[in-house]
């Protein structure tokens, strides 16, 4: 097996494993938090971690440069900020930047799109 395969096993793994915790939360957010250890009171720091995570990603997506990456990581970001500001609006509670996050990232990923389709 090349190393190619290889990075791609362990990319369907991470998407595996990913996934089921994603609907472990979806399901039951309390068996979610079980089955991932861990706990409601950690979450202001483990958001940290994630911002960070997603920062981190941004940046390698801007190295790369290629207009597809981009286009993914925006398409994420959109899909991250429509879900909380949904979240957040059906609880009653303030949206706007969460909505607006995802509105913004929709748009770059337009932007990324156009780029794409421009593209020779």
């Amino acid at each position: 097996m090349s190393l190619y395969v290889l990075t791609l096993v362990c990319g369907g793994i991470t998407v595996l494993i990913l996934g089921a915790m994603a609907f472990a939360f979806w399901k039951d957010p309390e068996i979610g938090l079980r089955q991932t250890t861990h706990r409601a009171e950690m979450l202001p720091k483990v958001m940290a971690d994630r911002y960070t995570a997603f920062a981190l990603l941004a940046l390698a997506a801007l190295i790369n440069g290629d207009p597809k990456v981009l286009a993914v990581f925006f398409a994420v970001c959109a899909f991250m900020g429509f879900a909380d500001g949904w979240l957040y609006a059906r609880a009653g509670h303030p949206h706007l930047k969460h909505t607006i996050s995802g509105v913004l990232s929709a748009v770059a990923l337009v932007i990324a799109l156009l780029a794409i389709a421009g593209s020779p």
